[in-house]
């Protein structure tokens, strides 16, 4: 019988999906090996994180599915250069060599699977659209019955009708947008797509070159019609929708660890770019210093790029001391904001949330709601719910030099402010937390606190992830809480550790759908998950944002299932497992896994969801799916 122990793991998955490098290093002052041999360098310096259970790591199985060129670029010249950065050529050159066994096949040439015909025009007010993260600017998540044209008792037969692969990926992290009779997507790879809705074929590609992983924003104005997106080195992106040509690009922030994971939110030709960061990984090198990024909204002109203000949400840094390996440590940091941000035009005010505090001293902005200025990006007030939370992946890796002392408990926000109105004329902005609290505090009033309600446990990769759905009259909200235990060696689905031994995700830990009153916060009903009925590998966590259409609710797991629950009852009405190979419209290799991240899309009768997330033991995929009633 397996033994269960407490285990805190990095929440790396509002990190980019291309860890390609491990931050558990080799002892600082090893002599490094004296010639490349990919498997002595990836065993020094990957395989702790890679192969240690480190949070949204991928293992070697899903490295070894990217191919050479995107490896070696990442430690490089990418996201974890600051990891390769005393790497030679030669040893880069050995690791990507030992992940794809010396001899990696040739590339498949794909079909052309570009569309035969011009397709609806984008202008067409008529057809249905989701746009950015939240459908609207309040990011309620909630799509109306005239656009989303699928009635509740049509939920149950949702059939597959086409899928679409992410070639070399191993991860499908970036929402769909439907405009116009078109579907716009990011990649892990650095592609963005504008597919056919109806059936998946490829109106245009773009290369940004890093990952994109926001969902994308369609403009409208005397132009036309523009995509914006952030890509995982802090830039942003207008495209020609119609035609997928550059307008222009901006990099928002010059931190080398800054990234955009959450959608730009689009207000009178004004674009609000939440910027992330990846420092809280780098934090785990001993050698770093750790740490200066600090969490921003920045305003731009969406005809121009020109940046218009740019507000950060603690003061700059400064020297916070020496660490115990001699490294000049920084501080205040973090407070990155990993979601599309809310906008309010009645009081022209920009909300978002914030993640933890990265090093001393912790600020009162950290694990907070934030509120700006829409004209200047003045604070005109912030709302903590976890005080002092100090923490970054050194905490959890052999090397804790950079750690805080007196660490928190990791409790960021992932998930969107949804801004709502009561039924007695006041308003509310809600969220939910890793701790497993949902929070709804007044806008109107300085973000007074109106009901808070513990729906989850609450730990670095539980509680509340990345997002929930309200309606007239509930918010609907998935729980994760994640639970790991440790295993016999050998057993299906566990994962060695760097402390010995090996761990695997508890399939009786986690998972969870609520709906709660919106007024209140009282509890309307609870469906707790299936089970996974002892499948290696699985885990009831439900960690996906969740989607909403009149009566019905829609969550996806981390065991790779999307479900449809009542939405008065709770009732679970549909339920597919995308964890499968599947037959693609672009001809290349398709394959699902579990569902994190964005949540289901829905518009003009058929719902899009992304499958595949591979992180500490979760399943690599990476297919787009789109389902129609009966597959028409």
């Amino acid at each position: 019988m397996t033994s269960k122990i407490p285990v805190r793991f990095v929440w790396l998955q509002l990190s980019t999906g291309l860890l390609l490098a491990t931050i558990g290093i080799s002892s600082p002052g090893a002599e490094e090996a004296a010639g490349p041999s990919g498997e002595a360098l990836y065993e020094q310096r990957c395989a702790s994180c890679h192969e240690g259970g480190a949070a949204r790591a991928p293992d070697r199985n899903a490295l070894r599915q990217l191919n050479e060129q995107r490896i070696g670029f990442q430690l490089a010249y990418g996201l974890m250069s600051a990891q390769g950065r005393d790497l030679s050529k030669d040893q880069i050159g050995a690791i990507t060599r030992y992940l794809k066994g010396n001899a990696p096949p040739p590339a498949i040439e794909l079909p052309d699977s570009s569309c035969r015909d011009e397709g609806p025009k984008l202008a067409d007010p008529a057809l249905p659209r989701w746009n950015g993260w939240g459908v609207d600017i309040r990011q309620h998540r909630f799509q109306p019955a005239e656009s989303a044209l699928l009635a509740a008792h049509d939920v149950p037969r949702l059939k597959l009708k086409w899928a679409f692969a992410f070639p070399g990926d191993v991860r499908a992290f970036a929402q769909p947008t439907v405009w116009g009779g078109r579907l716009f997507v990011g990649s892990a790879g650095g592609k963005v797509y504008a597919l056919d809705a109806r059936t998946g074929c490829q109106r245009w590609v773009f290369d940004a070159g890093f990952g994109v992983r926001s969902a994308v924003t369609i403009g409208e104005d005397g132009r036309g019609f523009t995509a914006y997106f952030g890509d995982q080195r802090g830039n942003v992106y207008a495209l020609d929708a119609e035609t997928g040509k550059l307008k222009w690009t901006r990099r928002v922030e010059d931190h080398q660890a800054a990234m955009i994971t959450g959608a730009p939110t689009l207000a009178d030709g004004i674009l609000y770019v939440p910027v992330s960061s990846l420092e809280e990984a780098l934090a785990a090198d001993p050698r770093y210093g750790c740490c200066s990024f600090r969490g921003l909204i920045v305003a731009l002109s969406a005809a121009t790029g020109e940046v218009k203000w740019r507000s950060y949400v603690s003061p700059p840094p400064g020297p916070q001391g020496i660490s115990s390996m001699g490294v000049q440590l920084f501080g205040p940091s973090g407070g990155a904001i990993w979601s599309a941000p809310t906008v309010d035009l009645q009081t022209n005010t920009v909300y978002a949330t914030t993640g933890d505090s990265y090093s001393n001293p912790a600020q009162d902005t950290s694990d907070a709601f934030v509120a700006f200025d829409l004209v200047n990006g003045k604070l005109k007030w912030s709302r903590q719910m976890t005080e002092s939370d100090a923490y970054n992946v050194a905490c959890t890796s052999q090397y804790r030099a950079n750690c805080p002392d007196n660490k928190g408990p990791d409790f960021d926000f992932g998930s969107s402010a949804i801004l709502v109105d009561l039924a007695d004329g006041k308003r509310a902005l809600i969220a939910g937390q890793k701790s497993g609290v949902v929070h709804a505090l007044d806008p109107d009033h300085g973000g007074a606190i109106l009901w808070q309600r513990r729906i989850g446990q609450g730990s670095a990769l539980g509680g509340v992830q990345w997002g929930m759905a309200v309606d007239d009259e509930n918010v609907y909200v998935s729980v994760s809480d994640v639970g790991l235990e440790r295993a016999a060696p050998g057993t299906p689905g566990a994962q060695k550790t760097i402390m010995g031994g090996e761990l695997k995700m508890d399939p009786r830990k986690g998972g969870g759908l609520f709906a709660l009153k919106l007024a209140t916060g009282e509890v309307v009903w609870r469906t707790p998950h299936p089970g996974c009925n002892d499948k290696p590998g699985c885990s009831p966590a439900q960690s996906a944002a969740v989607t909403a259409i009149p009566g019905v609710v829609f969550s996806g797991g981390l065991d790779g299932h999307l479900r449809a629950y009542n939405a008065r009852t709770g009732e679970i009405i549909w339920d597919v497992d995308t964890v499968q190979g599947y037959t693609t419209v672009n001809g290349a290799a398709g394959q699902g896994g579990s569902l994190d991240g964005p949540g289901a899309v829905i518009a003009g009768g058929m719902l899009y969801v992304n499958s595949g997330y591979t992180n500490y033991g979760t399943l690599p995929g990476n297919v787009l799916l789109a389902f129609s009633v009966e597959g028409r």
